[in-house]
């Protein structure tokens, strides 16, 4: 971690109470990054959600990187992350998780909030990654019948 730059809030409340879950820390000046077992990925943005000091009220996105020809993939090819803003305290942090192509699955975050909806449907259309409990879970941009998951990297182009 660079000198400068101390650790957040948010961070160290990950740290204290799901310590075993955490797998890097991004430190920033603006927008830390935590990557995280998804095992515990409800639990953790629980946390942010009903802690009063930190209040991370917003899902603003949930996406999916794909690794696959990233020269140094240190994990799993994909990772899922979530972008959390406090529309009280002014602070964001980016929650990324790896998930496997052998078993691309996550739990879902639409219980906590409602926003999810889309992006885990988006996610699980264009990159095949199965939101466990999602309450509709299924194709929202490709046509039902669609094969394959297109903004996969291994997704033929020519299609």
């Amino acid at each position: 971690m660079d000198a400068t730059i101390t650790e957040s809030l948010t961070v160290s409340k990950i740290r204290k109470s799901y310590p075993e879950s955490i797998l890097e820390v991004y430190p920033s000046k603006d927008d830390d990054a935590i990557l995280i077992k998804k095992e515990n990925i409800i639990a953790i943005l629980t946390l942010l959600r009903d802690d009063k000091e930190l209040d991370y009220n917003m899902l603003m996105d949930v996406g999916v990187v794909d690794y696959l020809k990233y020269p140094i993939r240190k994990r799993e090819r994909f990772e899922v992350f979530y972008q959390m803003y406090s529309l009280t305290k002014l602070h964001r942090i980016r929650i990324k998780c790896p998930v496997s192509i052998k078993e691309p699955t996550i739990d879902s975050a639409n219980d906590l909030w409602k926003s999810a909806n889309w992006g885990e449907r988006e996610a699980f259309d264009q990159f095949g990654i199965k939101f466990n409990n999602h309450p509709n879970l299924k194709r929202i941009l490709n046509h039902h019948e669609f094969v394959g998951h297109p903004l996969r990297k291994d997704y033929p182009t020519k299609k």
